[in-house]
């Protein structure tokens, strides 16, 4: 039976009877008659990382160079993994434990050449890179997260194989048995010099918004309810099973929102809220969310007892310990203190047995990435994307466009008008003038979303236009503008503010949300409000992500399989010179009373 299959018996994370550098009062010598003896005690450190996104090198795939950022943070399971030796120096790996709180498989060209290009489903293919370095690294546990479904069930279910430990989620069900399609927990003893183990649990809650997100991998096959729900029936068993300590480890963020709105019961972010509402949890290792939080303690309002929580900075930029102490106490482990901290990862070099493990599959993807695939007369760039109509942004949306006229071009919507929605990704992505590469091409579009084509009225688009406006914060005429300070309001991503192709519109940040879209016209003539186009938009959005309205329930009219990027590939490889007057325009600009801010 395979080790990640065992989730549900007992797994031992100490091997052999010694036990290295725990503190154990009752291990010292007997006391005297008249000296009270001292309680027993152990110490043992749950480490933690999330949301590695298929980084295993400090390595930026799309600029073909070492990763850098501006508070120079580095990357990757590599630089964890000395990270983990030095904690399990120090500790004593016997009272260590290793988990992750999802999103692996996804992220990096390194992960896509192995789901895509050489896929680790083909016949006898390749070992994924992230099961090799987990494994060598020596991981626990990992929950699942979203991005875990992108590439499909199978080759999920391929990846479990080749992992030498469990993928957990108790909240992924089975959809016609309601049965854990994946195992729920995980069970581990540490070896202590007391007399008795420490039995501890690690419960693995996913994201309920795989629902709609992965719509067309998981529908009819999985259900995904919410993370307290399932919590509040696994902790009280895990209890009762023997366990002294319960970590749940949850791709989930911590702060009660959702970026889908009201098209699911359950709250994506809600790992604060399985803390406060399910008694019995000790810690909570949290995830999706790609935020730091070294230490977040949350009052249970049952028991009163605080819950810590704790997400390591994505990417493997950070590592989180949880360190917890235990008494003996009326024959049984009790946890006393529990404390958490973030190691940072670029204040260590790369463990060279990782390096050398990866090295080919690297090599390969550096190769595949390079590879020339058209010329550009001119340098193309996202950094003013978020306030500007740029030509960059204009390229996804003529390539999304073009192939949805293309695909329509023999059908009953033949006729329709064919817009398009894009948004910037990264403020970093460029095209430059002379060689396009693969590399180019994927750090425009890092992600694997699909096309759709959905129909969609005139007064409906204008409401997705007033929804995404939102994105600016509210500058009166006259008010100095600073751009840093202008875009993501109210903590809207960038990935979620959409600018559409096709149409011409202003953008009025004077004035308040839901009235900011002015003069929106087509082809010079104001839109009918009855009037209906076909949308070019991603399966992200045309399912739900974001919560934008109208889309998820319009009628759809195409889709297609394969990912935008590779669209956009094709696309550049078919032309051989991208020419920003084939496809850019000035659609959209933001004005303030009726003047242009740039």
């Amino acid at each position: 039976m395979p080790l990640n299959r065992r989730s549900f018996l007992e797994r031992s994370a100490a091997v052999g009877a010694g036990v290295a550098g725990v503190t154990a009062a009752g291990a010292a010598a007997a006391p005297t008659a008249q000296a009270k003896p001292a309680a027993k005690r152990y110490s043992f450190t749950v480490m933690g990382t999330t949301d590695l996104h298929g980084h295993v090198f400090n390595w930026d795939y799309f600029t073909d160079r070492e990763f850098d950022d501006r508070a120079h943070n580095d990357v990757g399971l590599a630089k964890i993994s000395t990270l983990v030796e030095r904690v399990r120096g120090e500790k004593g790996r016997r009272n260590t434990l290793l988990i992750d709180a999802g999103d692996t498989i996804q992220g990096t060209q390194l992960s896509y050449y192995y789901a895509k290009v050489d896929p680790i489903t083909a016949g006898a293919g390749p070992v994924h890179p992230m099961a090799q370095a987990m494994n060598a690294i020596g991981y626990d546990a990992a929950a699942l997260g979203n991005h875990e479904f992108n590439y499909g069930i199978p080759l999920l279910r391929k990846f479990e194989e080749q992992c030498d430990f469990p993928l957990l989620g108790a909240n992924a069900l089975d959809a016609k048995t309601l049965r854990p399609a994946f195992p729920p927990y995980s069970m581990h003893r540490l070896r202590t010099p007391c007399g008795r183990d420490v039995r501890v649990a690690v419960l693995g809650l996913t994201n309920p918004g795989i629902a709609i997100w992965d719509k067309a991998h998981v529908s009819g096959r999985m259900v995904f309810p919410g993370l307290e729900e399932q919590a509040a029936h696994w902790v009280p068993r895990l209890r009762s099973m023997g366990a002294d300590v319960v970590i749940v480890s949850a791709h989930s963020g911590s702060s009660g929102t959702s970026s889908y709105g009201d098209q699911l019961p359950y709250v994506e972010n809600a790992a604060a809220l399985v803390a406060e509402q399910v008694p019995g949890i000790d810690a909570i290792l949290v995830g999706h969310a790609h935020t730091e939080i070294p230490e977040y303690r949350v009052a249970n309002k049952e028991t009163g007892r605080e819950v810590v929580l704790s997400e390591p900075l994505k990417w493997g930029q950070r590592l989180t310990l949880f360190d917890f102490g235990l008494v003996w106490s009326k024959g049984r482990w009790v946890v006393e203190t529990v404390g958490a901290q973030v190691l940072n990862s670029n204040a260590v070099d790369e463990d060279p047995e990782i390096v050398k493990l990866l090295a080919d599959e690297h090599e390969k993807v550096v190769a595949y990435v390079n590879q020339v695939i058209g010329t550009s007369p001119v340098e193309m760039s996202t950094a003013q994307a978020p306030w500007r109509d740029e030509p960059i942004i204009d390229l996804i949306n003529h390539v999304q466009a073009e192939t949805v006229k293309a695909a329509l071009a023999d059908g009953a919507y033949a006729s329709f008008p064919v817009l398009s929605q894009a948004s910037c990704f990264s403020r970093s992505a460029a095209i430059p003038a002379g060689e396009v590469t693969i590399r180019d091409a994927a750090g425009l579009y890092p992600f694997e979303n699909t096309l759709e084509a959905r129909v969609l009225t005139g007064a409906q688009l204008k409401e997705y236009l007033e929804y995404s406006a939102k994105y600016y914060v509210r500058t009166a005429a006259g008010e100095p503008v600073d751009t840093a300070k202008l875009t993501n309001a109210d903590g809207t991503p960038d990935y979620n503010y959409d600018a559409v192709y096709g149409l011409t519109y202003d953008i009025d940040i004077a004035r308040p949300v839901g009235s900011r879209i002015v003069n929106l016209a087509f082809r010079g003539a104001p839109v009918d409000p009855a009037a209906e186009f076909v949308l070019a938009v991603n399966n992200y959005r045309a399912s739900g992500g974001g919560a934008f309205p109208h889309v998820a329930n319009a009628k759809q009219v195409w889709a297609d399989s394969d990912e935008i990027r590779n669209t956009i590939i094709q696309w550049v490889r078919a032309r051989g010179t991208l020419d920003p007057a084939e496809f850019a325009s000035v659609g959209w600009r933001l004005t303030r009373e009726g003047t242009p801010v740039f």
